[in-house]
């Protein structure tokens, strides 16, 4: 009797795994380097990116501190007029009334940021559910705003998280530019962050630090300099 040859076969399996897994690839094209490929229950998606074709960026502050440094920010995006999208930390908000009632008073959009700012990608359905919702009603009895964009504390989800923002009726935002200014304190490094390689569409991460601020202008003006439109992260998101 002929002797199978066993490499021979295995080899011919590991190739055909590879060809299917390359015909997976091109089928659904490359996904940028950091956009996850996780999706809640219902088909939900992150976004991180708006629309292509409106020439619209966002900016998008997650709030969970610096109260001086969000008044600071509020009074450029008033002389500048332009409209923001500020998401809100439960315990912030809580604890500042009169910022949110001042951010929802000068036409800007309120997003939810979770309670307590905890890792998303590791929590259960109830809890990401306890979470969102927490951060929505102190929003909604402060200020009177429904919210409905969540952005995931620290960028951290998992399907589990998406599913858990679509069923309270949620977009999970994420972002195309992160300027990383809760680290750094380099003006300029802040301003090439949100700047480079600008895009129609593009969701720029920021936060309430002194280093936004001194720069938050300059960012503006760029923005403008170019044509594209500042506007809230819902507008972009619908073009």
């Amino acid at each position: 009797m002929r002797k199978l040859n066993i490499g021979k076969y295995r080899t011919l399996i590991t190739n055909f795994i590879l060809i299917l897994l390359a015909a997976t690839v091109c089928a659904v094209g490359f996904l940028p380097q950091k956009i996850s490929p996780i999706f809640g229950k219902g088909g939900a998606k992150p976004y991180y990116l708006g629309s292509t074709t409106a020439n619209k960026v966002s900016l998008m502050f997650n709030v969970y501190e610096g109260e001086n440094e969000v008044n600071a920010i509020l009074d450029i995006l008033s002389e500048t007029g332009v409209k923001a999208t500020f998401f809100m930390g439960g315990t912030f908000a809580a604890k500042h009334e009169s910022i949110v009632r001042r951010i929802a008073l000068e036409g800007h959009e309120l997003g939810n940021h979770g309670y307590f700012h905890r890792d998303h990608a590791k929590l259960t359905l109830t809890d990401n559910l306890h979470e969102i919702r927490a951060a929505e009603n102190v929003v909604k009895d402060i200020a009177g705003v429904t919210t409905r964009l969540f952005a995931p504390p620290s960028g951290s989800f998992s399907n589990v998280t998406l599913s858990a923002a679509e069923e309270l009726g949620y977009l999970t935002v994420m972002w195309s530019k992160d300027t990383i200014d809760w680290r750094d304190t380099d003006p300029k490094k802040i301003y090439t962050r949100a700047t480079k390689n600008a895009k129609s569409g593009d969701l720029i991460l920021m936060h309430p630090k002194m280093v936004t601020v001194s720069v938050l202008k300059e960012i503006i003006a760029f923005y403008r300099s170019v044509g594209l439109t500042l506007a809230p992260v819902s507008e972009n998101l619908m073009g």
